[in-house]
């Protein structure tokens, strides 16, 4: 018998991580309070080694020895205490009854430490892989104490989609390329999947779409089929299924038919026979997943036949196989003309699919986005999911944040998909809760659970940031429990990721409890949508991209007022879509909550909220609240110099600054947008007002010329300054007549793709500082080759020496297709933010 120290805290090593073991990384542990750890042996009740049992004897051993520096060895008979773990069946083989199996749904698993032999057991062999990981995740966090429970599943589908090209891109992703693809086809070396697929499966994800929902026909090729095969083979021993997404009109473009009409008999017998080729390699494929008649992609109502009768095609050919086909209900029109009142994207989806409710095979699944428009920081929950009474259905959520900062900002997102999960839908006037419509409880489906847009890549830390792990680890621990908290959540995975230091624990929860909040200050508020570029990157600030073009992300913003009118009784008619308690509800400015005011109705910039505030001073107020915070981030993150590793601490120290910098962009930019549209101060006096800047077209410039930025409201003053030419050094330098001082000095300027300019700025012929405009290269987020909202960025020298009468100087050598832009300088005293 060994005896331990209780484990009271988890410290993170000295030496430098990278990221890549996630919270998987079993640390060793501190010893405190006297406590026992009895058990000397694994019995695995299935030796193959592509079993997930196997796999979870090799965990066990694995993390045991990290956090304990004990080497359990492999039993096969029970002995004074050992760790048994297998299936429910394979227990009663050996043992006997186990007496708590009839509690157990598939993928579940029961734990019990209570007696000499610690019991992990799962109703199939992922249940029982779960178990093990449970279990270990209990160890690191110190938990040592004696349990006995039951884990069920919400939901049975739990997949991750990866939006992946066959060439190794991917559609939204910030991390480097693909870890499934390149040159066309699926890689050879597939260690780095097998790592994922052990990932996954910790937080209890059970299958992985690998490909792009906009598919590539050529996925069906004999070779990719091949190569389909070794990634299941891969990810089988850790319980984690493949699926692949189709293109609906491959049987034309890729099988040379003259159609892909979904009920012309060759293109049916077409899709069952690769199908069928599929399965012959791929036995356990989980599926498939379609996009059809969304934003020019192609789909069933190309032949005037309906969604249902497109995805039943599908489910025919995977039914024989238990397969499931996982239908997108992101289906809209991209032209829709702004110039029509009652026109309303987020109308869409219930229009598309509410008149096919029980029209769908009983292994189709509806995959719903959380919202009627797309992954927005904030939207109502989706009609759609109250209206599939007699259909199976699924939410898609977004862990890649396409619209909430390309990983480059800070947004924890479990209380976001709480506030849905946890919606009440009232239909039929009954509780209808989110989470348990789309678990199949609510309608009483067979089928239903949670798609998670995730896109890793090969970036060591696996989303790019290494604080956004928290979102994967979240999206499994609620599509396994959604009843679960978001801040216990946070702390658990803070825990396994970083330690327990208690500092370490408050400050990661302080900040990332805060930061969808905040995001939501500085982007896009009161339900308006973010306001990003939606015709670009859907990274930076640019309202007036939303409105006046086809894509339906409309604002409807005009010198008075702004909003869309959703309303049934002047709008569009969306709010009519909800169940009658909800659409009572968001029919009046009264009953709407603040947060979604702009999403269902168009009033005046001079509307007051229930707060008292106009709906333009809020906006004022909200974005400088918002940027604050993201200003604070930096110092709570210096805080804990020493508690984390240095090349980790690092990392995320330069993303915060990053964050804190493009935060003020976003804050400035959309202010100014609305100030210039609406024409009403800021009561507060700040909007446009600056007294800490030189601007750097008012500088004495020698190289450089003044450049009007687009959209004008990402440049102060609406200007920036560029280099004569490519080949041409710039500079700029003003007199300073500010009192002598100390001085952080900060400068806000574009960093293009294509281009390293390279940049030096002085203070009264002191070097300050030296850097170099390649975040293209350190950065993962979508890049862009203008000055604008996505390219602005900001670089901050701190304790900058400061006489009144030095010249202020900045030097810049231009690169590429990058001017070595500069927007502005400001001169901040200590604790000032301009």
């Amino acid at each position: 018998m060994l005896f331990l120290r209780a484990i009271i805290s988890v410290v993170a090593l000295v030496a430098a991580e990278d990221g890549s073991q996630a919270w998987l990384r079993y640390a060793p542990v501190v010893q405190g309070e006297i406590s026992t750890f009895s058990p000397t042996s694994i019995i695995a009740l299935n030796t193959s080694e592509i079993s997930p049992v196997y796999a979870a004897r090799q965990e066990l051993q694995k993390g045991i020895r990290g956090m304990l520096g004990v080497q359990l060895g492999f039993n096969s008979t029970k002995n004074a205490s050992a760790i048994i773990v297998g299936t429910v069946e394979a227990y009663k083989a050996k043992y006997g009854d186990l007496g708590e199996q009839e509690q157990l749904v598939d993928d579940g698993f029961y734990l019990n430490s209570q007696g000499r032999n610690v019991l992990i057991i799962g109703q199939n062999e992922r249940g029982a892989l779960y178990g093990a990981f449970e279990y270990l995740s209990r160890l690191a966090q110190g938990n040592f104490g004696p349990v006995s429970s039951i884990s069920n599943p919400h939901a049975p589908i739990r997949w991750a989609n990866e939006w992946n090209n066959l060439d190794g891109t991917i559609e939204r992703g910030y991390a480097g390329p693909s870890i499934f693809f390149e040159g066309g086809f699926v890689k050879e070396n597939l260690t780095r999947v097998a790592e994922y697929a052990r990932l996954l499966a910790s937080v209890r994800i059970n299958a992985v779409v690998v490909n792009n929902v906009n598919a590539n026909p050529t996925l069906l090729s004999a070779r990719n089929i091949e190569g389909l095969g070794r990634l299941a083979d891969v990810m089988r021993p850790y319980g984690v299924q493949l699926g692949i997404a189709l293109n609906f009109a491959a049987p034309q473009t890729f099988g040379q038919l003259d159609t892909f009409d979904p009920l012309d008999p060759k293109v049916d017998a077409w899709w069952g026979n690769n199908t069928d080729q599929i399965y012959a390699r791929v036995p356990d494929m989980a599926g498939y997943l379609i996009k059809a008649n969304s934003e020019g992609q192609p789909g069933p109502l190309t032949y005037n036949r309906t969604l249902a009768e497109g995805a039943n095609m599908f489910a025919r050919a995977v039914a024989k196989y238990g397969g499931v086909v996982m239908f997108r209900a992101f289906v809209y029109d991209n032209k829709l003309n702004p110039a029509i009142w009652k026109a309303d994207r987020a109308n869409a989806a219930f229009e598309f699919f509410r008149h096919l409710d029980g029209k769908f095979d009983e292994n189709v699944v509806v995959q719903i986005k959380y919202g009627p428009i797309d992954f927005q920081v904030r939207e109502p929950a989706s009609p759609l999911f109250s209206a599939l009474r007699q259909t199976n259905t699924a939410i898609e959520l977004q862990i890649t944040q396409e619209y909430l900062g390309h990983q480059t900002h800070l947004v924890y997102l479990s209380p976001l998909w709480k506030e849905i999960l946890d919606f009440d839908l009232r239909a039929d006037n009954k509780s209808s809760q989110v989470k348990d419509i789309v678990s199949g409880k609510r309608f009483k489906r067979s089928l239903g659970g949670f798609a998670g847009v995730v896109n890793v890549g090969t970036n060591t830390n696996w989303l790019g940031h290494h604080l956004a792990m928290s979102n994967l680890y979240a999206y499994g621990m609620m599509a396994w429990d959604p009843s679960v908290d978001p801040e216990t959540i946070l702390q658990d995975w803070a825990r396994l990721t970083f330690g327990s230091d208690r500092a370490v624990l408050d400050t990661i929860t302080s900040m990332s409890m805060s930061s969808w909040p905040a995001y939501e200050n500085y982007t896009g508020n009161l339900g308006i949508q973010t306001l990003t570029d939606i015709l670009y990157t859907h990274f930076g600030p640019n309202p007036a991209s939303q409105d006046n073009n086809g894509w339906g992300q409309w604002t409807r913003a005009n010198k008075k007022s702004l909003g869309m009118d959703r309303t049934v009784r002047n709008g569009t008619g969306n709010a009519g879509q909800y169940p009658p308690e909800i659409a009572q509800m968001y029919e009046n400015t009264e009953s709407t909550p603040d947060n979604l005011l702009l999403w269902f109705h168009h009033v005046p910039y001079t509307h007051r909220l229930k707060s008292g505030e106009t709906v333009i001073q809020h906006f004022y107020d909200a974005h400088y609240a918002g940027a604050a915070v993201a200003q604070e981030f930096v110092k709570q993150w210096e805080s804990l110099k020493g508690k984390i590793d240095e090349q980790r601490y690092q990392e995320v120290l330069f993303r915060q600054e990053f964050h804190a910098g493009h935060a003020l962009v976003w804050r400035d930019s959309i202010n100014q947008f609305y100030y210039n549209l609406s024409e009403i101060p800021d009561e507060a006096k700040r909007v446009g007002i600056h007294p800490f800047r030189f601007e750097a077209e008012k500088m004495t410039l020698s190289g450089y010329r003044p450049y009007a930025v687009n959209p004008f409201h990402t440049a102060s003053g609406y200007t920036a300054v560029v280099t004569t030419s490519n080949s041409t050094v710039g500079t700029a330098t003003v007199e300073l007549t500010v009192e002598s001082g100390v001085y952080d000095v900060a400068i806000n300027y574009y960093d293009m793709d294509r281009g390293r300019s390279e940049y030096e700025v002085s203070v009264g012929n002191r070097t300050v500082g030296k850097w170099t405009g390649d975040l293209e290269r350190r950065l993962g987020r979508a890049t862009s080759v203008y000055l604008d909202g996505h390219s602005a960025t900001r670089i901050t020298f701190r304790g900058v020496e400061v006489r009144k009468g030095d010249v202020l100087k900045i030097v810049g050598k231009p690169d590429g297709i990058e001017p070595a832009p500069i927007d502005y300088v400001s001169l901040l005293p200590e604790g000032v933010v301009d």
